[in-house]
């Protein structure tokens, strides 16, 4: 079975262009220059998964007319990773359910502080709200079956948040990376297309730099990397000619395709 993810989103936190910005890249009439929060899209056997859900999510779901939403996954809690959760709420209404979440127990506890409100029982049945029925994982790495799929999963650490990355087949999503386990490269064998966060040149506190993110994808042994979480500071024409062959920065937009083993 042949499954595709789609790039929602493939900017920072401050996304491409930044606010009040005048560098080339944020200048750029290049449409892949032009970058939403980091957000993707994975369609496999008619189903939709959405993996975060940033403040930028209501156009995207307008751009790619995302009519329809099967799961959501969340990697952690910053906001341009979970911005955008109110607006799940037209799901609701379309579905006319509670739309599935999987998430860290980390995450949630954060949720339910963050979005308090989405916690309370309906009162006659009935709420303007979004809806979520959340999946909580139990462990740090594991499996699990997921709207009739079953997905590996994966943690690390962004500064002192703990991420979950996610993997379907021989895709794996890996973003906002800074600290990782030594278990977690061994995890992550097999990995034939590898999404990976590299927000600039060179690292930050809380990012990989690009050199990091090719020396990671080698340990992997990922047969292609697509880069995700990228600054201003990447220009696409320019850094995709200095890449290596198997290793891409992704773009708003872009679709690739993974398979079920």
């Amino acid at each position: 079975m042949r499954g595709e993810l789609l790039f929602l989103g493939t900017g920072g936190s401050a996304g491409v262009p930044m606010i009040g910005c005048h560098c080339k890249v944020c200048l750029s009439t290049s449409a892949r220059n032009k970058r939403l929060r980091t957000s993707a899209l994975v369609q496999i056997d008619g189903k939709n998964f959405l993996i975060d859900v940033g403040p930028d999510f209501r156009m995207q779901a307008l751009t790619h007319k995302i009519e329809r939403l099967d799961g959501v996954l969340l990697t952690h809690t910053h906001y341009d990773h979970i911005g955008g959760i109110d607006d799940l709420r037209s799901y609701y209404f379309l579905q006319k359910g509670k739309l599935p979440c999987l998430l860290s127990q980390e995450t949630f506890e954060e949720v339910k502080v963050c979005y308090h409100y989405l916690m309370k029982p309906l009162k006659d049945g009935h709420t303007i709200c979004a809806q979520l029925d959340f999946f909580v994982l139990e462990k740090d790495f594991g499996k699990v079956t997921f709207g009739d799929l079953e997905w590996k999963y994966v943690s690390y650490h962004q500064a002192d948040m703990k991420v979950t990355g996610f993997c379907l087949g021989n895709l794996s999503y890996i973003s906002d990376i800074r600290r990782y386990p030594e278990t977690l490269v061994p995890a992550l064998m097999g990995t034939e297309n590898l999404v990976l966060s590299a927000l600039r040149q060179t690292p930050t506190q809380m990012h990989f730099g690009l050199d990091e993110a090719i020396e990671f994808s080698e340990k992997v042994g990922a047969k292609e990397t697509w880069i995700t979480h990228v600054s201003h500071d990447l220009d696409y024409e320019e850094i995709s000619q200095k890449l290596p062959r198997n290793v891409h920065l992704s773009y708003d937009g872009l679709k690739i395709p993974f398979e079920m083993k």
